[in-house]
């Protein structure tokens, strides 16, 4: 009754706002018709200048008219809450509904008389102002409805807080399950009905939380009511209260007719501020040689170039950054710094009338050359952070877990240390990532996915402290797997969001010389003995192998299923179901028989390290076919894979000799050549 009492005190003919689609399509051919209507004009082949088209008009719209009025009569009937309020507005429909009936009748038995078209087109407007009126009324029943479903889970939330004991949290807890779930689907249907997409989101990730965040309340508040003595259950319950709270309230002010607090969201868009700088940058270059100004214009680009750099140099210098990335970044840094001077001392030389406009245009060429390959070095530094962080991205979790159940607080709070600093970590590339993307969806997809992993990190943190306390508590061992799993939901989304940003070249090239690296490693352990580092190692390969096969399977329902999807997700398959098995046998041997250090002759080096080749020739037979259906033009990447050509010199010499010529690796794909050792 309250929220029709708000409602109502907002109809106004002057500004009636049209906001489902239902009322807006139950409209559309009445204004056609009333439309139609008021634009007929004189036909001089017409006796008397009647219309019979207008007379048609005029009944249809009394047809209609009449059965608004039956639809409202019974809509009022049907709910009290507002049936004084709808027959007004129904009285209303049929006044106006007279009036326009027989100004529209006036008007087509003399279509020529501009004081009837007035007067029709008067009573046109009042009419259609006073049906949308209706429509906008008998909307609200089912507002009102909803507004129901959204008191009783309100009502829901507070008992659920205010439960003393495990039977009526349970109760509790079921009733607020059967309401959420009524609730989340009359949302969904008024979510189809909104006009505004941005409503229409909002509202869907209303009930996307509400749905969530179901079982993880149940759990954490099991947990506290079981044990209010730990401030830690509390904090634990209320984030995730507050979750829920905030979504029932956002699906209120949508319902309503409200602007939700929602997330400004327009704080996680634009573009990635290094990628913009950089394309910036090439732009400002390019000046009309007679506009040119060597003092500032020099130093203004000078300042600008500078800045790039400096963003460049942090990130040449990030933790992940490989020793041979940030020397290539370095150089690109001085080509681009070179390059620079060399434009700005043509355009001193060129810019007179008599100047060489030719040598300027080079120049201006070698300039965006020289910055588009400071970009892909820049991308490739980033990728090398992606692969490196988002391999396990559950094994510090379950790590904490592990401890946790132990009850070992100083193993816990070592552990505590590293999931933190691998949350950090996860973060810090994913703003690396956007820092060089142009694509502006995606980098909020993945800074929002960011925002809910600095949020979500105290509170796993939060439940395994709690699992330490009480590590024989069934309730907090729950919470402990409700928080976990809602942790690698929020992983799995961040990492699909990077995905995303991501370019699958520079991924695959990236990925493929690290393995190429893991595998050297893995050679080396074998032949030193360290059975340690050859286990750590080999698990690096896989994992990074998987996530090689993760990430093209996703890219590839990017396309109609075709000869060339069939080819890349075989490659794939063989990697996944035949080569990675035989590896991982291969290195189960292998550390089995260094364990003891008597049974290192007995270890097939050339049979270990065939199968580790097979990984990399795996790994190449993916990229492959994914470049299938590349244009040279279109390849944005190095064509020396970065590979050293000393790359398995640490291997057993009896296995294969080093080849030490340039080979084309990729006979099958122009414009494709690496300079790598031949296995």
């Amino acid at each position: 009754m309250d929220a029709f009492g708000k409602i109502a005190t907002r109809w106004d003919p002057k500004n009636l706002e049209i906001k489902t689609l239902t009322v807006e399509k139950t409209l559309e051919p009445l204004v056609l018709q009333v439309t139609t209507l008021v634009s007929q004009k004189n036909e001089r082949s017409k006796k008397k200048g009647k219309s019979k088209r207008a007379s048609a008009l005029v009944g249809a719209v009394e047809t209609a008219t009449e059965n608004f009025i039956q639809k409202g009569e019974q809509i009022a009937y049907e709910n009290p809450e507002i049936t004084q309020e709808m027959l007004v507005t129904v009285n209303d429909v049929r006044k106006s509904g007279n009036e326009m009936s027989i100004a529209s009748r006036e008007f087509s038995e003399d279509p020529c008389s501009s004081v009837k078209r007035t007067n029709m087109v008067r009573a046109a407007r009042n009419f259609l102002s006073t049906v949308t009126r209706l429509l906008i009324l008998a909307d609200m029943v089912d507002v009102h409805v909803l507004l129901k479903s959204l008191n009783i889970v309100q009502s829901d939330l507070d008992k659920v807080k205010n439960a003393l004991s495990q039977d009526e949290l349970l109760n509790n807890m079921r009733d607020f399950d059967r309401n959420a779930n009524e609730l989340i689907k009359q949302a969904a249907q008024r979510q189809a009905e909104l006009k505004d997409p941005q409503l229409r989101d909002d509202l869907a990730a209303a009930r996307a939380v509400l749905k969530r965040h179901s079982t993880i309340l149940l759990t954490a508040s099991k947990v506290y009511v079981r044990h209010p003595e730990l401030e830690l259950a509390r904090v634990n319950r209320d984030y995730v209260l507050k979750q829920v709270c905030e979504a029932v309230n956002t699906i209120s002010d949508i319902t309503q007719g409200k602007a939700p607090n929602r997330v400004d969201m327009d704080m996680y868009g634009g573009t990635g501020e290094l990628a913009a700088a950089l394309d910036d940058f090439d732009g400002s270059v390019v000046i009309k040689p007679t506009a040119y100004s060597d003092t500032d214009t020099r130093k203004q680009l000078e300042e600008r170039l500078e800045s790039i750099i400096s963003a460049a140099a942090l990130m040449a210098d990030a933790d992940c950054t490989r020793d041979e990335r940030r020397d290539r970044i370095v150089t690109e840094c001085n080509a681009v710094r070179q390059a620079l001077q060399d434009l700005l001392n043509k355009y001193v030389v060129h810019s007179g009338p008599r100047g060489n406009k030719e040598e300027i245009k080079m120049a201006i060429e070698l300039m965006r050359k020289k910055t588009g390959d400071l970009r892909r070095q820049l991308r490739k530094a980033i990728v090398d952070h992606v692969s490196d962080s988002f391999m396990e991205v559950t094994t510090p979790l379950l790590d904490l877990i592990n401890a946790a159940q132990s009850g070992n607080r100083r193993a816990v709070h070592d552990k505590v240390d590293v999931f933190t600093k691998h949350a950090e970590k996860l973060i810090e590339v994913a703003n690396l990532v956007c820092s060089m993307s142009t694509n502006e969806d995606g980098v909020k997809m993945v800074r929002y996915a960011s925002a809910q992993i600095d949020l979500l990190c105290p509170q796993v943190i939060n439940s395994a402290l709690i699992l330490t306390e009480r590590p024989s508590s069934r309730f907090a061992q729950e919470n402990m797997d409700s928080y976990r799993f809602t942790w690698e939901n929020q992983v799995r989304i961040l990492t699909e969001a990077v995905d995303d940003i991501t370019t699958i070249d520079d991924f695959m090239a990236v990925s493929e010389n690290h393995i190429l690296e893991d595998v050297n490693k893995c050679v080396m352990a074998l032949q030193e003995p360290c059975p340690m580092t050859l286990h750590t190692t080999a698990s690096s390969i896989q994992g990074r192998s998987l996530r090689v096969c993760d990430v093209v399977a996703a890219e590839m329902d990017n396309y109609e299923p075709c000869p060339y999807t069939k080819r890349v997700l075989d490659a794939v398959r063989g990697l996944r179901d035949q080569i990675l098995p035989q590896f991982a046998e291969r290195v189960n041997v292998a550390v089995g028989v260094l364990s003891n250090p008597s049974g290192h002759k007995d270890i097939d080096e050339n049979d270990f390290i065939d199968a580790s080749r097979m990984v990399y020739d795996g790994i190449r037979e993916i990229r492959r076919a994914v470049l299938m259906n590349r244009n040279p033009e279109d390849l944005d990447t190095d064509t020396e894979f970065e590979a050293n050509e000393d790359a398995f010199d640490n291997r057993s010499r009896s296995s294969v000799q080093t080849a030490e010529q340039t080979i084309d690796e990729y006979p099958d794909i122009s414009g494709i050549y690496t300079a790598r050792v031949s296995f």
